[in-house]
């Protein structure tokens, strides 16, 4: 019998269907570079023939644009003439969704079961790996900034009540009464995956909300981001309503960011390695590990901000960070270290837009994090957003500076570096071919 190379057992196959005797479909879920979700509905007797011998899907997948349009620079990196590789279910991601289907996240491997280098998934695991050969266990979680809109893209509507989501609300807990039905849904749904769905707030804009994660392995709380955007999305559609997750979906009012916090723990005892010493001072190896970030941030802003869209977030600063800066317990900062119990210690990056695709930035923030351990980086000293460098503000130019990235092509892989790098272009390439409403609207009658 084949072995998954994911880990993944056919107990959690059999044990879902006996629980699920319901279930007749099941959605098998690949996430593409920009984090969308691709693959297949397959029947319920087709679910434990997955789990022992995988499924078949093209590489291609990895070279399309947002639309899923194969962008020909991108395939050129691909050396499979075309053919299938095979994806494997993601252990403990089955879970039964809220329109009645299960679902199962894939990773995408070739037939002698090595990872598909496009695969953000599988770019993570190697920086997984990278850290557990040094000595070092990630831990992490990521928080999820949304806007509930109506099927329109308007202000949504109450479950209870009825009423218009309008007014900024931050942390208003009546208006998450009122949107109760909703996220008991959400909640009962995620209980299914054994997500570690935590704090609910109403945030800064009239339908923006944030959910934040439980902390634990860093693989599982990518896994977690993903799960949860489909959920989101399917609850949303039963209610009438649209998770968005554009970065920057209305201006002038506040963007919505994917925040990571991280740490590294001692994998034989799970000791916090990022905690106080005993003086109260802070770790030397998470001020590397800062100082290796902060390094890299220029280069990795495309992962951090994938789409046009992503850069009005960040040009527009409402509670998004400006500036290549840390400090303690500072939410205008970069790279924050959270207060609190010293031996719980960890950091917080508050660049990365919710648009960005989890894996990559998994990926990007742990790889430069352990580059600067290597090398013993200096994080500089603790900055106000006004006393740091400021951070690239060019969508354009940042698809530039990644694609000349060593950097970022060592931690990525080479050809997911360069398929990533092309799609990008490609993206910038036409919607600079694009005349907006507002162009008409201000030349219109020159």
């Amino acid at each position: 019998m084949v072995t998954a190379p994911t880990g993944a057992l056919t107990d959690e196959a059999q044990g879902f269907l006996d629980a699920h005797p319901e279930v007749e479909a099941i959605d098998i879920l690949l996430s593409d570079l920009h984090g969308i979700g691709r693959g297949k509905m397959i029947r319920r007797h087709e679910l434990a023939s997955l789990f022992r011998a995988g499924r078949g899907m093209p590489a291609s997948l990895f070279a399309q644009d947002v639309e899923g349009n194969d962008v020909p620079a991108a395939l050129d990196t691909q050396r499979d003439g075309g053919g299938d590789s095979l994806c494997w279910p993601v252990p403990g991601t089955l879970g039964r969704q809220p329109n009645g289907r299960g679902l199962v996240l894939l990773q995408m491997f070739d037939r002698q079961g090595g990872p598909v280098p496009h695969d953000p998934r599988g770019a993570m695991m190697a920086q997984i790996a990278r850290a557990r050969a040094a000595g070092y266990q990630p831990m992490g979680a990521l928080e999820l900034e949304f806007y509930l809109l109506d099927a329109r893209g308007g202000m949504a509507r109450a479950p209870l009540g009825g009423r218009r989501l309008s007014g900024t609300n931050c942390m208003s807990v009546d208006e998450l009464d009122e949107m109760s039905p909703f996220f008991e849904a959400v909640y009962a749904a995620a209980a299914s995956f054994d997500l570690p769905l935590e704090t609910l707030i109403s945030e800064y804009a009239p339908g923006q909300f944030e959910l934040t994660l439980r902390y634990r392995d860093l693989a599982r709380a990518a896994d977690d981001i993903v799960l949860v955007r489909q959920i989101l999305r399917s609850t949303a559609r039963r209610f009438g309503m649209r998770a968005c997750f554009m970065a920057k979906p209305f201006g002038g009012r506040s963007g919505s960011g994917m925040h990571l916090h991280l740490s590294l723990t001692d994998p034989r005892g799970g000791a916090n390695l990022f905690a106080d010493g005993p003086q109260g001072d802070l770790s030397p190896l998470m001020l590397n590990a800062i100082g290796g970030i902060r390094a890299a941030m220029a280069d990795s802003m495309l992962v951090l901000g994938p789409t046009l869209n992503s850069w009005r977030r960040l040009s527009g600063a409402i509670y998004s960070p400006a500036c290549n800066s840390w400090g303690l317990d500072d939410r205008n900062v970069a790279l924050r270290i959270p207060g609190g119990d010293g031996a719980a210690r960890h950091f917080e990056h508050r660049v990365a837009g919710v648009d960005a695709n989890p894996y990559l930035v998994a990926a990007c923030v742990l790889g430069s994090a352990l580059d600067g351990i290597e090398a013993r980086t200096d994080p500089g000293p603790a900055s106000s957003a006004e006393g740091a460098p400021p951070l690239p503000c060019d969508w354009s130019q940042a698809v530039q500076a990644f694609a000349g990235c060593a950097s970022m092509r060592r931690i990525l892989g080479p050809d997911l570096h360069t398929a990533y790098a092309a799609i990008k272009q490609h993206e910038v390439a036409r919607l600079a071919d694009h005349v907006t409403d507002i162009e008409w609207q201000l030349y219109g009658t020159l």
